[in-house]
């Protein structure tokens, strides 16, 4: 990436501003610069670059139907960040661009490999990363004009690429970068940041360059900026806040004008008391007004797309919103302020969910943790005391900026103007990160500065280490990204209180038929959060396989008790009552879930069997046709219903569906040998003859293919071939009694013959 227009200067090294030279950091060329910053990017994350689809990857990514290459682009524009459509039981998150790169991740690899995913991810960050650091020469250096050019000059080497080396490494973009659906995070970093150094462009175009504080504009890096914007929200919703940052910009480095004084806060100096409309003034309004009609638009629009409601979320997926008292949602708001603010300062203690009971709310005046909040208020007044003290020099500008960087990227996830559906999510911080770090770079400075030689050193020692740890820390965390379980058995030891987490190594583990640990975690789950229904019915299906039916009938009938009641429960209900002879309430139970689900394929075979085993066939079949005509591939259900006809007797209606089945599924060799076998019932020899040779070109080594074959040659007469038959049979299978002695009977009827 070349170095920004605006930023280039002709003064000369010793001209350099006295106060970049202050820090202990080598001054480097932008590119060179721009390389380091990549380089250490790409180091911190790239073990995560073979990663498994873990936590909302399944969901946002793996099971996401707008990625298939048949689904219109269109339907991007018109469903959720999740794939459903947008309405009022949605989540709402709509960030299409985001998805249309899902698309063509998918695209090129052919399929959903991880692999592809993951590397875009970690280029991204790489790319961002570069861009902040012209971001933060900008932010960093100040207006300040060349005494023989009079243009301005924005040049922070040192501070930038400080600033860059450490947003690059921290810790706590971990589940943006290694987390696929992290990218939303990183698309919108990266057009929030481009379209801020367009708005910068605009503020300092040729035509403004002389004036100390410019009042004409590039209205064309001006709209481009805008229209970044806008990518950047459709990215993701945070992108709005470019706005805010712009406007913090343009009011206080542009135009070095004191926020406060503006905003009545602090008293006016009498030069400012008597300006009448300068044209700068006019320019700044005019660049506003801009932002403004953007930003009304932009929020317009996202009402119109959310239908004019907001999101609905449960209480456990956010429950300090829910806390009733403004005192105490104060309180918990800003426990959870000074959260985030740790996880900056100190990010080891991270999480992969900070849902459920990871966080417990703040109840009484006297739980301990209000210190925190106490403590938060301190220093941020301290800071923002200190914006307000004194005139509005270089260090104040880059502390207003700072503190602006902070905080307007992470308002949307403040539940000031909204209730979000999460309590903490580190990849929310991935913008705010730089404005810390920005304020620790200012702190250094100011130390540096005070204290000399002395406390550069020790300034350079503890940013080498501070960097050397970040670095060490954000490759061990994305290794534990990797793995689902790894993340999960990390999240466990950060919030063992936590329901989600608990889930997740219950699931893993049942998906790798680890059943006695899953079941020890699932039981974990359901004391932590009695509602979880997930955890009841994966239960309840693994006790009613170990045989232990009444405690899983007692888990669902729990979890339809609570207000759970979904078709999944109601079937596997149903089956566990039928498997208790409680045949009545079984049929209830299938009943009311295909009731609730007419689709549900597996509810109408779970009826046809309940049915075949209560004695009533023809509704067993029936049922069993439902479930066929819903899902033609369903091959249990085409098996019971041609032996359940075979059983009956009912060979001419049993052909019919075996046709019916085979057409649907030519190459099930277990179907056309139940199909070859109804043919040899209805002696119907030519046809079955031809089924059982196509079964064993299927799977020539199946014994029983062979050994049915032979069976059909004896009847027909061929007692030959039916030798032949046998004789593979046994040889594929020779410890079967059975075939043996088929072989030795047909062996005998030649030898009689003969």
């Amino acid at each position: 990436m070349s170095r920004p227009r605006f930023l280039k200067t002709n003064m000369s090294s010793s001209q350099q501003p006295e106060w970049d030279d202050v820090l202990p950091v080598p001054k480097l060329s932008f590119s060179v610069a721009s390389v380091l910053v990549f380089c250490l990017a790409l180091l911190c994350f790239a073990n995560s670059y073979d990663g498994e689809f873990v936590l909302d990857d399944s969901v946002a990514v793996k099971h996401n139907k707008d990625l298939l290459p048949g689904t219109p682009l269109s339907t991007l524009f018109a469903h959720d960040f999740w794939g459903n459509t947008l309405g009022n039981r949605s989540h709402k998150s709509y960030r299409p661009l985001t998805v249309m790169t899902y698309r063509w991740n998918y695209a090129w690899s052919g399929s959903l490999h991880p692999e592809g995913f993951h590397v875009v991810n970690i280029v991204l960050h790489g790319l961002v990363s570069v861009i902040f650091l012209a971001v933060f020469s900008v932010l960093m250096s100040g207006y300040q004009v060349d005494q023989e050019s009079a243009r301005p000059v924005f040049a922070s080497p040192r501070a930038a690429l400080l600033c860059a080396v450490l947003f690059a490494v921290h810790p706590i973009h971990t589940e943006s970068v290694a987390g696929v659906v992290g990218r939303a995070d990183l698309l919108c970093a990266l057009t929030f940041l481009l379209s801020f150094l367009m708005y910068a462009r605009a503020c300092l175009s040729p035509s403004s360059l002389a004036s100390y504080r410019p009042a004409s504009f590039s209205l064309v890096s001006l709209l481009a900026s805008m229209c970044l914007c806008v990518v950047s929200t459709f990215c993701k919703e945070q992108g709005i806040t470019v706005i805010g940052i712009c406007s913090v910009f343009d009011i206080v480095v542009v135009c070095e004008v004191d926020p406060f004084q503006w905003l009545g806060l602090k008293k006016a100096k009498d030069s400012l008391k008597k300006f009448n409309r300068p044209p700068w003034v006019n320019g700044l309004l005019q660049r506003h007004l801009i932002l403004f009609i953007t930003g009304v638009s932009l929020l317009s629009i996202r009402l119109q797309v959310m239908g004019s409601t907001p999101p609905v979320f449960e209480v456990d997926a956010n429950p300090h919103s829910f806390v009733n008292g403004t005192i105490f949602r104060v309180l918990n708001y800003n426990y959870l302020y000074a959260i985030n603010t740790w996880l900056l300062l100190n990010p080891w203690w991270l999480c992969c969910d900070w849902s459920m009971g990871c966080i417990p709310v703040i109840t009484s005046l006297a739980d301990p943790r209000i210190l925190a909040d106490i403590a938060l208020w301190i220093v941020f007044g301290a800071l923002i005391f200190r914006c307000w003290n004194g005139d509005l020099t270089r260090n104040r500008r880059i502390l207003i900026t700072s503190l602006a960087v902070l905080g307007v990227p992470f308002l949307p996830a403040s539940n000031l103007f909204f209730r979000v559906g999460f309590v903490i999510a580190e990849r929310i911080l991935y913008l705010s990160c730089a404005g810390f770090c920005m304020l620790v770079v200012l702190g250094a400075r100011q130390i540096c500065y005070k204290f000399h030689s002395t406390a550069r050193q020790i300034v350079s020692a503890g940013f080498t280490f501070l960097i050397v740890v970040f670095v060490l820390r954000s490759i061990q965390r994305s290794n534990e990204w990797r793995v689902p379980l790894v993340l999960f058995t990390s999240g466990d030891r950060v919030c063992p209180n936590n329901a989600k987490i608990q889930l997740g190594q219950a699931l893993y583990y049942d998906s790798v038929n680890n059943t006695d640990y899953a079941m020890i975690k699932y039981r974990q789950t359901i004391e932590l959060n009695p509602r979880e229904n997930t955890a009841m019915l994966n239960l309840a299906v693994i006790l009613r396989r170990k045989g232990e039916i009444l405690e899983a009938e007692q888990l669902l009938e729990r979890s339809i008790t609570i207000g759970s009641v979904n078709t999944e429960t109601l079937m596997n209900l149903g089956v566990v009552r039928a498997e208790l002879k409680k045949n009545k309430l079984a049929e209830e139970s299938l009943l009311e879930a295909i009731r609730q689900n007419n689709k549900c394929a597996d509810c109408y075979f779970n009826l046809g069997n309940l049915y075949r085993d209560t004695g009533r066939p023809t509704e067993a079949v029936s049922a069993w046709g439902n479930a066929t005509h819903i899902y033609p591939q369903y091959t249990s259900a085409w098996k019971n219903s041609i032996l359940l006809l075979d059983d009956l007797g009912k060979y001419d209606h049993a052909i019919e569906v075996g046709k019916t089945a085979l057409k649907a599924l030519p190459k099930e060799a277990d179907l056309i040998f139940h199909v070859a076998n109804i043919y040899i019932m209805a002696d119907k020899y030519n046809e079955s003859e031809d089924l059982f040779l196509a079964a064993i070109e299927i799977d020539e080594y199946s014994a029983r293919f062979h050994q049915n074959l032979g069976v059909l040659y004896h009847r027909w007469g061929k007692n030959e071939k039916a030798e032949a038959a046998f004789t593979r049979a046994v040889q594929l299978n020779p410890n079967d009694a059975t075939y043996l002695k088929n072989l030795q009977l047909i062996q005998a009827k030649i030898r009689n013959n003969v």
